[in-house]
């Protein structure tokens, strides 16, 4: 009889060891992200400079140290994001407004919003916009005819 219970309990435990490993994960997407010839050269002052904003003294850590995330941040900075104003209201979309996308301040907690939108200054870095989303994006700067739009990473390959 104990022989009996032993098996069942060996039985069990292999059908347990069995079934955990075979857990699927979630699909992540293969697809390749394909770079403009642009994020081939260094970041400009002016990047740098929006990187320091965002970044403070983690930049180095956090990017610069990184170099798929340097070109990541190029291809952000230099090619997914767009700003162009519409000013005829019947090609202007519904979309979010720039004050609902919050500030990106996980490494300067005392980053702030821009009091006002300047698009020689504007840094797309310093908002937590959805930079990783399959989709396109497009943001609506407040009580103007200025859109935002944020390119999908992927959009090289479509």
């Amino acid at each position: 009889m104990k022989l009996f219970h032993f098996n069942i309990f060996l039985f069990l435990l292999a059908v347990g060891v069995i079934h955990s490993q075979n857990k699927s994960k979630k699909p992540q997407n293969s697809e390749v992200i394909i770079f403009n010839k642009n994020t081939a050269e260094s970041f400009s002052a002016k990047e740098l400079q929006m990187l320091k904003e965002v970044y403070g003294n983690e930049l180095q850590k956090e990017i610069l140290n990184r170099p798929s995330r340097v070109l990541a941040v190029k291809e952000i900075l230099r090619n997914r994001v767009l700003i162009q104003e519409v000013s005829d209201p019947k090609n202007q979309k519904p979309c979010t407004m720039l004050s609902e996308i919050p500030v990106f301040d996980a490494f300067v907690k005392d980053l702030e919003r821009d009091k006002y939108f300047d698009l020689l200054s504007f840094n797309p870095l310093k908002y937590d916009f959805k930079f990783h989303s399959p989709s396109i994006q497009l943001i609506r700067v407040d009580d103007t005819d200025i859109f935002i739009t944020i390119k999908p990473q992927h959009y090289n390959t479509r």
